[in-house]
């Protein structure tokens, strides 16, 4: 039976469910400025599923009331509640997105009971704010899975995923990108200004496409990384990430590319901003199933063993299963594979349990 609960957040009365309500149920509103959603199905197993989405642009639209994430079906067509937050910001919003998850999983359990089990459930960057979310709230989940996920520290991330490919592709091709710490320079560089020039320097691309596992229809993912990088300077004060010791390696005469990379002198305050939002440590107290897709043109396969690599070093390997890697895209999942992969976890939570 779902209980009687009135929430006031930032001067808001926020309704939550009646005693008289029935299932299903879905509920929409706003905590803190941040647009929520619960759903509970009609067959409600009494386990409840916090889900995370992946990057949104700053400035999207949201629709009111808040519309669910495509995965959400999986979950309550197997009995599952499922809540989610649209975060506070948007954006590189890994702070507000584990501050506002938190936040509405408790009041999911004042709004409809405290739920037998809880699990977390985050794609894309939602998977690197779940990692973080479970690493920073133990003993709150029974399980997590993470799929298609940029589960990298902020540092290692923006270094790796963001700044490399970037200064690389500007040492290889110069002229097309502005400066990116230039206060000046653009928030966002079309894909198609990357395209062309790719097409017109074709050894340059295929340079780009060996060392950064890339293909030439995915490359333009370079204005995403872009994109991102000029945000979190944005939110951070500053450079997030410096490069002036870095040698780099594989984009062909490595001495004269080095001498050719520009380098970046990070600020200490932004610096900071990027550890705080957010450095992972592989510290785990339940268990974790990861999924990454077999291509994926905005998540590389270099950085897939990246947080693994840490549960296992930080001696949590019995907790982790890494699936075999399925599908061509990012986050490109059928329901059918979301549906196997939170199977797995369920088998590793049941099998954990004993």
């Amino acid at each position: 039976m779902l209980c009687v609960v009135l929430l006031t957040c930032a001067g808001t009365v926020v309704p939550a469910a009646s005693a008289t309500d029935t299932l299903p149920y879905t509920h929409t509103g706003t905590l803190q400025g941040a647009p929520y959603r619960i759903d509970v199905p009609a067959d409600w197993n009494g386990d409840l599923v916090m889900l995370m989405h992946g990057y949104v642009p700053a400035g999207a639209p949201r629709a009111t009331p808040m519309k669910p994430a495509d995965e959400t079906a999986v979950f309550l067509k197997q009995g599952y509640a499922v809540a989610q937050s649209a975060y506070t910001s948007q954006g590189w919003a890994v702070g507000d997105a584990i501050a506002d998850n938190e936040r509405l999983r408790q009041f999911v359990e004042q709004s409809i009971g405290r739920p037998h089990h809880t699990y977390l459930i985050g794609f894309s960057l939602g998977a690197l704010e779940g990692a973080a979310s479970l690493e920073r709230h133990p003993h709150t989940y029974a399980g997590a899975l993470f799929m298609c996920g940029a589960t990298v520290s902020t540092p290692e991330l923006i270094s790796r995923g963001s700044l490399t490919p970037l200064v690389a592709f500007d040492a290889l091709i110069p002229g097309v990108l502005p400066d990116l710490a230039a206060p000046d320079s653009p928030a966002f560089v079309p894909p198609t200004v990357f395209a062309q020039a790719l097409k017109a320097h074709p050894e340059q691309a295929a340079i780009l496409e060996q060392r950064l596992q890339e293909t030439p229809e995915s490359l333009p993912t370079l204005s995403l990384y872009y994109m991102v990088l000029r945000e979190l300077e944005r939110r951070a004060g500053g450079m997030p990430v410096d490069n002036r010791k870095t040698v780099y390696q594989g984009f062909g005469d490595d001495i004269a590319f080095n001498r050719r990379v520009h380098r970046y002198a990070a600020s200490p305050a932004a610096l900071a901003y990027a550890r705080r939002n957010v450095t992972l440590t592989g510290r785990i107290d339940t268990p974790v199933v990861m999924e990454w897709n077999a291509f994926d043109q905005t998540i590389p396969g270099r950085l897939h063993a990246v947080y693994p690599d840490q549960v296992r070093a930080a001696g949590n390997g019995r907790l982790l299963t890494v699936l075999t890697p399925v599908g061509q895209g990012h986050c490109a999942f059928s329901d059918a594979q979301i549906g196997t992969a939170f199977d797995a976890l369920l088998s590793k939570v049941a099998t954990s349990a004993h």
